[in-house]
């Protein structure tokens, strides 16, 4: 039991049986019976023919069934595979594929789509849990845990066994499976509680979803690993969340930028009670500095962070001290984690400069499932190769600049679109903004922003150029702007930027 994750809740079911462990609408447990639970249904699995190494697949919107189907699956030594449900029939049927997934759990919610997928994946048992949004028809689920009198035991397994399989966006190709480790997620949650300082007495509201490493390796693993109470909602609203805060005393709560700009909006528009919520951490892209300024403002830690799936995902934690100071820095390594800046020829290069990002540490993935090669290229030199563009500061915080393959080069100079992105939203009628390359007969690329603008808003399309003129170098200065409803965005906030191009790119 000494490196399985699912053993965190055996000992929290000694340490602090009776502190509420995970709550949503339709269910709350203590830690006792949480751990009750998920032997049992591990149980249930073993019977059911899951054995070390399978891969167990959860087609689940938020809820407490989540955390209990990932804590069974790797009990047994099993592959938790969490799937995005936002993905079409024949996407799922690829990752299911892929991963060689023995047993799926599903929602009701997502029945439709589990009746399409089709022998691309070679399921064993197609298992429905019933509703997540309604908590009804979990009669298969709770016979799963009901029917099993004792408790299937923890499975010894090594550090460097797989405990979750997590597919990338596939932005560049396929999607790929990182494959995480028991100790990739133990050391998580280390590094994790270390910097944002959680405690037993939190109580963690998880409202990202927990398909995606933020929703499930910020606060949900690290939550339960520091036995906190974790209070879960199957999907994000900004008044619920308010709601949730308020009445169940939410000291902390992870969201992607676009969840706390949401929030933002509703409290600019009627005030919600909130002064239990202490810590406000976000991450996954790179977050407006007029949302970081509003919630400091209150009094509310707010704390920006990076990591991607393929580190677990903490790398770099800016402190709520440093925020103003370093606005627009992602902080500084966690405890045990190393990072360099290179350039194209994997030099280090000097403060100030920007090159790749390369991290190593004990919470960086093992490789990507059945890819050899991608594992090859990824971590090559013993480094994994994270594809952003960063660069150090003389005090070593870490200032991201771009995905690498976003960046665009027009004139010979490197633009990069989350630097413009910062100055736009700057502007009070700006709401939301995301910039893209564009040809030009001349510079080969120009920076164009496409913006969402405040409702009653006076600006136009040249008094944002001029606005960004006065604040950017020439060769930075988007060309163009144009104004949308909307900015396509994933199930995790990130905006789709492929999608900008499509539409807007010419």
């Amino acid at each position: 039991m000494q490196h399985n994750i699912a053993g965190w809740i055996a000992k929290r079911a000694w340490i602090s049986a009776q502190r509420t462990a995970l709550s949503d609408p339709f269910a709350e447990y203590d830690y006792a019976t949480l751990d009750e639970r998920v032997g049992r249904l591990a149980e249930g699995l073993r019977r059911r023919g899951v054995r070390q190494g399978d891969r167990v697949a959860a087609l689940f919107m938020n809820g407490t069934q989540f955390i209990e189907l990932l804590f069974a699956v790797t009990r047994l030594g099993g592959i938790f595979l969490p799937l995005n449900f936002r993905l079409s029939a024949p996407e799922l049927e690829f990752i299911l594929g892929d991963a060689g997934a023995r047993v799926l759990f599903y929602h009701s919610e997502f029945a439709d789509t589990v009746a399409k997928i089709g022998s691309g994946a070679p399921l064993e048992d197609a298992i429905d849990a019933g509703s997540a949004s309604r908590g009804e028809g979990r009669e298969t689920y709770e016979a799963l845990i009901s029917e099993c009198p004792e408790k299937a035991p923890v499975q010894p397994v090594a550090a460097d066994d797989v405990a979750l399989m997590m597919y990338t966006s596939g932005t560049t190709g396929r999607p790929k499976g990182a494959m995480l480790t028991h100790g990739n997620t133990v050391w998580n949650a280390i590094q994790t509680l270390g910097r944002v300082a959680i405690h037993r007495e939190d109580h963690l509201l998880v409202v990202a979803p927990m398909f995606h490493i933020g929703g499930l390796g910020i606060f949900a693993l690290p939550g339960l690993y520091a036995g906190a109470s974790i209070f879960i909602r199957p999907a994000f609203d900004p008044v619920d969340s308010l709601e949730i805060i308020g009445s169940k005393r939410i000291s902390a709560m992870f969201g992607v930028p676009a969840m706390w700009q949401a929030i933002m909006g509703v409290l600019e528009q009627k005030e919600h009670d909130m002064d239990c919520l202490k810590l406000a951490v976000t991450g996954g892209a790179p977050c407006p500095l007029p949302v970081l300024r509003f919630f400091q403002q209150r009094g509310v830690r707010f704390v920006e962070g990076f990591g991607l799936t393929e580190t677990a995902p903490t790398c770099t934690i800016l402190d709520a001290e440093d925020a103003e100071r370093k606005n627009g820095s992602v902080g500084y390594p966690a405890m045990f984690v190393d990072m360099r800046i290179v350039d194209d020829a994997g030099q280090d290069v000097a403060a100030g400069e920007s090159g790749e990002l390369l991290v190593r540490g004990p919470n960086v993935f093992k490789g990507y499932w059945n890819r050899p090669e991608a594992t090859a290229e990824a971590l090559r030199g013993g480094w994994f190769h994270t594809g952003d563009m960063a660069w150090l500061d003389d005090e070593g915080f870490l200032f991201i600049v771009d995905r690498k393959k976003d960046m665009l080069i027009s004139g010979g100079e490197n633009v990069y679109p989350a630097e413009v992105e910062q100055v736009i939203y700057e502007h009070p009628d700006v709401v939301d903004a995301a910039v893209i390359g564009i040809p030009d007969p001349k510079w080969q690329e120009v920076p164009r922003a496409i913006v969402v603008l405040r409702e009653g808003a006076s600006v136009d399309e040249q008094g944002l150029l001029d606005f960004c003129r006065e604040r950017l170098a020439k060769f930075k200065t988007p060309v163009s702007a144009v104004f949308v409803d909307a900015l396509p965005r994933s199930a995790t906030g990130k905006i789709l930027k492929r999608e900008l191009r499509e539409t807007h790119g010419q």
